[in-house]
């Protein structure tokens, strides 16, 4: 029997339809209960490649703020479509893998005193956050599952692209709770975990060619790569109606799953084949369940999608065309671009991060190198019980109602 893959369908999240307004939360609420953001008189500035600043401008438009979103001039036209008239919007170089030019531009606009900038790239709200609350929701979907099969299944690993390295913080939970083990993902054509490499890709919302200062890398016991050519072409599969038949008629899919295969945003594929890549590496079996999230739903590539279909589906997409696509990218997943981490990689893989936090952004060496320790992560999240108080207090003075 077939490893259990339980994916989070994200795009279930009100305002934003992702998980990433989460994080957005997770950034601001910290910075509001010590008085280090005025949503008064100061602008929220969120650098993100899609998602986050997203979740940032919905909670900056819920504060009555000025929210302003910093991403590549290479993503998807409706992301720029969903913040482009509600906020200002500051487009940087490049795309997806261009994440040094956002740090950037958030550099100079750290200048100006008016602007707080929210950089979930190393705010460690984003890594408390999910840790705490992803890592719970998963906890709750494997619970459910295990109480109505009742079959003694094993929580094995927990999946995700590292991105902002906020999301993967939930498996630091799962395996303090259930062993699990972490797989960090990334695009293979952008293979800086795994080959030490860099490039360009396009599976919009994952980041690269840096390790997030909030990754504990230390603790990752998997790096696979996927290519963003696989997530172009299941993104049509999943989002086209010949696709969708071939899915439903020929391959039997039930159309509840059908409907969140829809669902799924590129990102939240390339989870899902890495998620494949680890069942087949360690040879799982039908008592294993592997975890990961969908990041973000189909809606904010669209355009993506069509760009696909115009370039290597001229003629137009059939049911011939879908058999390829379902045998190549699905059935033909392998595990290749895999590799288990042992204390060397891991240790190179954090080395890494050093040309960034370091020689880039100036974070000292010792805030740097304390991260190294499994205890700093442990420390960093007891402050979680002293932000609810506050966030508590907070509430009480402000007459806010909390149901």
């Amino acid at each position: 029997m077939p490893t259990q893959i339980v994916v989070a369908l994200a795009d279930r999240f009100p305002m934003i339809g992702t998980h990433k307004v989460l994080a957005s939360y997770g950034c601001l609420a910290p910075r509001i209960i010590t008085g280090q953001f005025d949503p008064t008189r100061q602008r929220a500035i969120w650098p993100s490649t899609g998602n986050y600043c997203r979740g940032g401008v919905a909670i900056s438009r819920l504060m009555g703020c000025r929210g302003v979103a910093v991403l590549p001039e290479g993503m998807s036209r409706e992301r720029f479509a969903w913040v482009e008239a509600p906020s200002d919007t500051i487009k940087t170089p490049g795309t997806e893998s261009n994440v040094k030019e956002i740090y950037d531009e958030c550099n100079r606009l750290a200048t100006d005193p008016a602007n707080v900038i929210f950089n979930q790239f190393s705010e460690f709200g984003n890594h408390l956050v999910h840790y705490l609350v992803t890592g719970r929701a998963i906890e709750s979907i494997f619970e459910s599952l295990t109480d109505r099969d009742q079959q003694g299944s094993s929580l094995r690993a927990f999946v995700s692209a590292t991105g902002s390295a906020g999301t993967i913080a939930a498996g630091d939970y799962l395996k303090e709770r259930f062993g699990a083990r972490i797989v960090a993902v990334e695009a293979l054509e952008c293979p800086t975990m795994l080959y030490n490499g860099f490039g360009e890709h396009n599976i919009q919302c994952i980041g690269d060619k840096h390790i997030p200062l909030i990754h504990n890398v230390m603790n990752t016991d998997y790096v696979a790569a996927v290519s963003d050519r696989s997530t172009d072409a299941l993104n049509v599969l999943f989002n086209t109606a010949e696709g969708r038949d071939y899915l439903g008629t020929h391959r039997h899919v039930p159309p509840v799953v059908l409907d969140a295969l829809s669902s799924f945003g590129l990102s939240s594929i390339c989870n899902v084949l890495a998620a494949i890549k680890l069942a087949k590496y360690l040879g799982f079996g039908e008592h294993d369940v592997v975890a990961t999230v969908a990041t973000d739903g189909a809606s904010m590539y669209r355009s993506e999608r069509d760009a696909v279909l115009a370039r290597q589906f001229p003629s137009g997409f059939d049911g011939r065309d879908a058999a390829q696509v379902f045998g190549e990218h699905v059935l033909g997943a392998t595990d290749d671009h895999f590799r288990e981490l042992d204390r060397n990689e891991r240790e190179r893989i954090f080395n890494l991060g050093y040309y960034t936090w370091v020689e880039q952004q100036g974070v000292s060496l010792e805030e740097f190198e304390e991260r190294r320790d499994e205890a700093f992560w442990h420390e960093t999240r007891a402050v979680l019980p002293h932000w609810d108080e506050l966030i508590g207090e907070f509430n009480a003075r402000s007459g806010a109602v909390v149901g």
